[in-house]
């Protein structure tokens, strides 16, 4: 399983985290006020 995020910044208003999975691929647009970060955080605490 593997991931990417991408984000424009400090600024920025979204963020997009991709997953590629056995079960295909995954596109997910996080909104402003989520901290990509901690979801990353949490994608490898419990999915890796």
């Amino acid at each position: 399983n593997m991931w990417s995020t991408e984000n424009a910044g400090i600024l920025d208003y979204t963020a997009e985290v991709e997953l590629w999975t056995r079960a295909g691929h995954i596109k997910i647009e996080l909104k402003r006020g989520i901290d990509i970060r901690e979801f990353e955080r949490l994608l490898a605490e419990y999915i890796l």
